[in-house]
């Protein structure tokens, strides 16, 4: 059994096709909104009503960035399955790839501690994306667009621990879990799309009001995904009217500020690669 983890602020834009891609496929799913002040309250309400007791939702409204792993290990604490998974307000999956993932998980997880995937990322808007090379993190021996998203809860002494931007989940000797028995980190091909460079919520006045959210606006044209992309199925099904569509398309001002930098973006990751483990 699986239990989705997810802690949201200011994501009005996605956390709907976010939730609503993996909550049919998880057993539980417990929801954590850290004090947002666009729709993205609203929105959560509207996820509880369509899957009801399935979800545990919860507003904390003196929330502090300072208290970040803090409140993961809370969420940790109210698992009452063997695996959970994280899953940001930003993460849309595929009806295949989520269903591959929690079977795996269901069927053979007992040989395994954690689960790294691949990730999309999205770029300008929804119709682009970051090329490989800009990818820095180092997981199960792969290095580029990958995170760990599945963690098995009976790894020894496991807790949440760093703060936000270096948050990770460690066991009873402080290592990071992705740093432990390599034979027991499995590699699955079930990507999900990421729009984590993209506004999330309804303005970027109110993004900025997220921790770290400003440096994820990058102004950079990525590659171009073909005409005929197959999205998330989620972006098709019926939605409440306050959801916004999420078609929208980069600005020009955007476009002509990012056709100075992605050279130079380009350049910067070949000279003086960043590469990071968690």
């Amino acid at each position: 059994m699986i239990t989705s983890l997810t802690l949201v602020k200011n994501e009005e834009r996605f956390v709907w096709y976010s939730l609503s891609s993996v909550i049919p496929y998880v057993d539980r799913a417990i929801v954590w909104d850290s004090g947002s002040t666009d729709n993205t309250r609203k929105i959560l309400f509207e996820v509880k009503r369509k899957y009801g007791r399935k979800v545990d939702l919860e507003f904390l409204d003196n929330f502090k960035i300072e208290d970040y792993s803090a409140v993961y290990q809370k969420m940790l604490e109210r698992i009452g399955t063997k695996w959970f998974m994280v899953l940001d307000g930003d993460e849309i999956w595929w009806d295949q790839t989520i269903s591959d993932f929690c079977s795996f998980i269901k069927k053979r997880g007992d040989n395994f501690e954690s689960v790294v995937v691949p990730t999309i990322n999205l770029v300008g808007d929804i119709f682009h994306f970051q090329e490989e090379a800009a990818g820095k993190y180092n997981l199960a021996g792969k290095t580029g667009h990958y995170n760990l998203r599945g963690v098995n809860k009976e790894i020894p002494g496991l807790y949440a621990d760093n703060p936000h931007g270096y948050f990770g989940w460690k066991d009873k000797s402080g290592r990071l879990i992705q740093d432990r028995n390599p034979k027991r980190i499995k590699y699955l091909n079930c990507p999900y799309l990421h729009a984590t460079f993209l506004r999330r919520s309804s303005s970027f006045e109110k993004d900025k009001l997220v921790s770290k959210r400003k440096k994820k606006r990058k102004y950079e044209i990525g590659l171009s995904l073909p005409r005929d992309y197959y999205y998330p199925e989620v972006f098709f099904r019926e939605k409440p009217k306050i959801v916004e569509c999420p078609w929208e398309k980069m600005d020009r001002g955007f476009y002509i500020r990012a056709f100075f930098e992605t050279p130079l973006r380009k350049i910067k990751r070949r000279i003086l690669p960043d590469r990071v483990g968690y």
